[in-house]
């Protein structure tokens, strides 16, 4: 299985890579031998810590260098009539009587509670491929749906300011 990611996706992982291998993993390489020298390691909680952050920059590297290797690198398809990637779209959800804006973007940059909806959650991919004006089934699981209206469609682009998820 591979994620489906943008150019700009690899380029944002790639940075973050190059950060935690530069810039990050000699500060906590420091941190481990200045915490070391505490005395006993059995009983150095501040040790255990140091250690644990350097086990998870290390595990984040290989997280990214996998993500990286195994991506297959999408285009972003603009059809102007047509709910497409880094789209902003205005629903109204019937079920729970609110209109909210989501922006539809990659799995690696999905923020559900800012509005960052990934294109391959329940919601993304019911609306990808839809239009102004549609109403729209979202099948969140065989017991749970509810349906959205799509109020209006902003065009958008592959953004390198929104970023991409932590963990």
């Amino acid at each position: 299985m591979y994620d489906e990611l943008t150019l700009v996706d690899i380029k944002k992982m790639e940075e973050e890579i190059r950060y935690r291998r530069v810039e990050l993993a000699p500060i906590l390489m420091a941190e481990m031998k200045r915490t070391r020298e505490f005395g006993d390691l059995s009983e150095n909680a501040e040790y255990k810590e140091a250690k644990r952050e350097k086990r998870r920059n290390e595990g984040r590297i290989r997280y990214l260098e996998n993500m990286i290797r195994t991506a297959h690198v999408i285009d972003v398809e603009d059809n102007p009539d047509e709910i497409s990637l880094f789209d902003k779209v205005k629903i109204y959800n019937e079920k729970m009587d609110k209109e909210r804006e989501i922006q539809i973007v990659t799995t690696l940059r999905q923020n559900a509670l800012l509005g960052y909806i990934s294109k391959e959650s329940p919601l993304g991919a019911a609306l990808m491929g839809k239009r102004a004006g549609d109403r729209v089934l979202i099948e969140v699981s065989p017991t749970m749906s509810y349906y959205v209206k799509i109020i209006s469609v902003e065009k958008g682009e592959d953004n390198e300011e929104l970023p991409i998820s932590s963990y």
